[in-house]
This record gives structure tokens, C-alpha cells and sequence, in this order.
């Protein structure tokens, strides 16, 4: 168990389908985390200003209670394709919560801080895009991101099964093993996202963090599609908060 005494470092996910917040202590060792699902943000561009403040407020006050001290700074991210000035309404959020923003960083980069990927790709497929970064001898080559990510696969449950959005997502997350030939095409297409934005070429191994491809198969999915080997992670829904909490 992680020592909770020593100093931690905190970091906010605003995500589409949920908002994340997570701690590393000095050994970068995860601490905390904790979630509410909140759809205050979409595709990093926060549309419900006050639900996000919320949200973040709520997760503050459960992590300052558990932990047994005063969250005082945080860093958090935004999807790489996001304009600057949505980059700063994250950060605002966080302000207005009561947590410094430490630092700003793009999802891409924060979960390569804990994949520590040098060669290959790092793809960051949230609930409304994918976000892939390209890396070799561990510098970052290129860094894009594409709409099309997990809600898009929601929607397409709740069309076949004909589900209100919400449901679908929620029978996603308990049913996915069961929904892979349905959602198999919106795998393809985020597929073919990861291809255009490596330049049609392969990167090396595929690494895939974000929640949106928690489904069971979902990486062969990928893998087939592409041609190229891709490597999925048990809590790949993780990756991104604790890798901005790694920032």
C-alpha cells in the first residue's frame, strides 16, 4: 500500500462520459482515485461551466476526506486538438473548485507519462475523440486528435437495441463482451482514425489507454484492422488521470 503520509501529487481528468480525479505519491506510485459520471465536458470543450465545478468540488472534498488533507493544486488536460482558449476554461474549472491548476498538459503526453512509451504509439480514445501522439526514441513525433471515441459507440448500441443514449452507455460498460459485433464497425472507424493520423504507416506497437475501448476484443479488433500489434491495459481507463497526476 502506497504511503499516504509523504507528499502527493494530484491530477483532474475532465472527460466526456466521466470526470476523474487521481493521486501519485514521490515514488509516482498511485494513491486515490475517484469519479462521478458527468457530461459537463465534451470533446474537451467544457459546456456545463458550473456542472463541472461541481463535480470537481464533490470529488475534492471525498479525496480531502479520505486522504486526510488539503488539495491545494492539480494539474489537468485536454485533448490535443482542443483551442487554447478551452484549454484555459479546464483550468478554470479547477480554479473555481478550489484547486490551483498546476499545470495544463494534453491527454496524449499525460498518458505517456505513465506508459513511458519511447517508440510506437500512444492513443488516447476518449468518450467524443481519439487522440494519438507518435513516438520514436522517445521524442514525440506528431500529436493529433479526431472526433470519434466512446460516445459514438454508445450511440451505436442504442440505435441497434433501441436504448436511450444513457442506457446504452451503462449496458455497454456491464455488457461489452456481448456487444462486440455490434460495435465492431465503430472499432474500425476509430481504427481508421489511429491509421490517418500515424500517416497511414505504422508507428510500432499501438498502445491503447482511454475507457472508450474497455470492451473485451476490442484491441484484436484494432489490431486486425491496422495490421499493426496492439497493446491493451486492464485499467486503461486509468492510464490518463494518474499520468496526469504524473505531469
Amino acid at each position: 500500500m502506497p504511503d499516504r503520509t509523504g507528499t502527493l501529487r494530484f491530477g483532474v481528468d475532465l472527460g466526456t462520459a466521466t470526470i476523474v480525479i487521481a493521486a501519485v505519491d514521490d515514488d509516482d506510485m498511485p494513491v486515490w482515485w475517484d469519479f462521478v459520471r458527468e457530461s459537463a465536458v465534451r470533446d474537451g470543450v467544457v459546456v456545463d461551466f458550473q456542472g463541472a465545478v461541481k463535480a470537481v468540488a464533490h470529488l475534492k472534498r471525498s479525496a480531502e476526506a479520505a486522504l486526510a488533507r488539503s488539495i491545494d493544486e492539480a494539474a489537468t488536460a485536454y485533448p490535443p486538438a482542443v483551442p487554447l482558449a478551452d484549454c484555459r476554461a479546464c483550468a478554470h474549472v479547477l480554479q473555481q473548485a478550489g484547486i490551483e491548476c498546476r499545470r495544463l498538459v494534453d491527454e496524449v503526453s499525460a498518458a505517456n507519462a505513465l506508459l513511458a512509451v519511447a517508440d510506437g504509439a500512444v492513443v488516447d480514445v476518449g468518450g467524443g475523440s481519439t487522440g494519438v501522439g507518435v513516438f520514436a526514441d522517445g521524442k514525440l513525433l506528431s500529436l493529433s486528435d479526431r472526433a470519434g471515441g466512446g460516445h459514438h459507440l454508445d450511440l451505436i448500441v442504442a440505435g441497434r437495441l433501441r436504448l436511450p443514449v444513457e442506457q446504452a452507455e451503462a449496458h455497454k460498460r456491464s455488457h461489452g463482451a456481448e456487444l462486440l459485433d455490434i460495435v465492431r464497425p465503430g472499432i474500425e472507424r476509430i481504427a481508421e482514425s489511429i491509421r490517418q493520423q500515424c500517416g497511414n504507416r505504422s508507428p510500432g506497437v499501438v498502445h491503447l489507454a482511454g475507457g472508450a475501448l474497455r470492451i473485451p476484443g476490442a484491441d484484436a479488433v484494432v489490431e486486425h484492422y491496422l495490421g499493426w500489434e496492439t497493446r491493451s491495459y486492464p485499467h486503461s481507463d486509468l492510464i490518463t488521470p494518474f499520468g496526469i497526476a504524473n505531469s
